[in-house]
């Protein structure tokens, strides 16, 4: 049976993503695949790819980065507190100080909350990674698309929103239960869901998920206390939203219990508030679900790349990227490693957000004032 195929793309599709899509849809008890505006072709199942099935598992729908997501809070203070170039490498450093971006030092690693330490989540190789790189990453921020941008709405006020997930635990646990799964002919790697090995995938799915956010929790509380610290700003914890984009669900649909897979594309039934960033240039949004069926009450996760970061290296300079990111406070020494996350490697957000009018309702436009990011 062929899965049925909706797209609210902004633009034609390439023929690397239709030929991905072709293979994703004729994969066993595929019944429904929603393509997002901000889709593009990634590792096996594209990046912005919303997959539903009935009984089985596909660990490379969710990819492996499983939790993924982004957590924004509104700061007590207006955009003209970060205008000064002083203020803003007073903060940027401090960032670097308290959000590494890769490892805490083995001395300082903090302790996993109890439980995430105590719950278990797979042989004796996951145990060990979790007490080990589990521990060293948790509350740190990662390399490529992750960020913590300091915005500004419309009426001038702060926000801080962090993007980050599971760090090396995600990768791990999908790497470990693909290989204890069959293969479909399609090539994909999939688990009966009420196999064994398919409920220890979705514990240990549901359990990176929960390191996720709690690490998300820590970078926000590090960032807001710095903020109270070198500028006596404080956040607004009833402000406080959060959204993951990688995971798997049983959700119900049109009648249907299905397993509705993730890979890049939050899950916004009607009035659920979502968060949409642009590029480290380019606006964001803060929006509100449609729940629209076809989509499966989903939304975009972000811009979306135009340009793979091969491709961007190739054809971005590094006084491109500094033009394009004009007016937005960040750590020009790593510009050159920076090039592949320039604004002109993502679509355009203003055409994805079109793509997907009927999908969500736009809350709040925000602009980047200050991004830190790793290269």
């Amino acid at each position: 049976m062929t899965a049925h195929v909706a797209t609210f793309l902004p633009d034609g599709m390439s023929a690397e993503l239709r030929a991905a899509l072709a293979r994703l849809t004729r994969t066993e008890d595929v019944v429904h695949v929603a393509v997002m505006p901000d889709a593009h072709v990634a590792e096996e199942v594209c990046v912005g790819t919303v997959t539903a099935t009935t009984r089985r598992i596909l660990p490379a729908a969710v990819g492996g980065d499983i939790g993924c997501g982004m957590v924004a809070v509104q700061l007590q203070a207006d955009a003209g507190r970060l205008a000064d170039r002083d203020r803003a490498a007073r903060l940027l450093s401090g960032l670097y100080e308290r959000i590494p971006h890769v490892l805490h030092p083995t001395a300082a690693a903090p302790e996993l909350p109890d439980e995430l330490r105590e719950a278990p989540i797979g042989d004796g190789a996951l145990e060990a990674l979790k007490r080990r790189e589990g521990r060293m990453e948790f509350g740190t921020l990662g390399r490529g698309n992750h960020f913590l941008e300091v915005q500004r709405d419309d009426e001038e006020a702060l926000w801080l929103l962090i993007h980050s997930g599971s760090r090396a635990m995600g990768p791990a646990i999908r790497h470990h239960y693909e290989g204890r799964a069959e293969r479909d002919p399609s090539g994909l790697a999939f688990l009966e869901a009420d196999s064994e090995a398919g409920r220890a995938y979705l514990d240990a799915a549901e359990w990176a998920a929960r390191y996720a956010k709690a690490s998300r929790a820590r970078m926000l509380d590090a960032a807001i206390s710095l903020f109270g610290e070198l500028f006596g700003i404080e956040a607004d914890p009833s402000s406080r939203m959060e959204v993951d984009h990688n995971h798997v669900r049983r959700e119900s649909h049109s009648g249907r219990e299905l397993w509705v897979h993730r890979k890049g594309a939050m899950g916004l039934p009607a009035g659920e508030p979502g968060l949409v960033p642009g590029s480290m240039g380019s606006e964001s949004f803060h929006v509100e679900g449609r729940g629209h069926p076809e989509a499966l009450d989903s939304s975009a996760h972000g811009a979306g790349r135009a340009l793979s970061r091969s491709e961007a290296r190739k054809r971005i300079g590094h006084r491109q990227l500094l033009r394009e990111a004009e007016g937005v406070w960040f750590d020009h020494r790593i510009a050159d490693r920076l090039r592949e996350e320039a604004p002109s490697a993502y679509k355009d957000i203003s055409a994805v957000m079109r793509a997907q009018r009927e999908l969500v309702r736009i809350v709040r436009r925000l602009q980047p004032v200050l991004v830190y990011k790793a290269a």
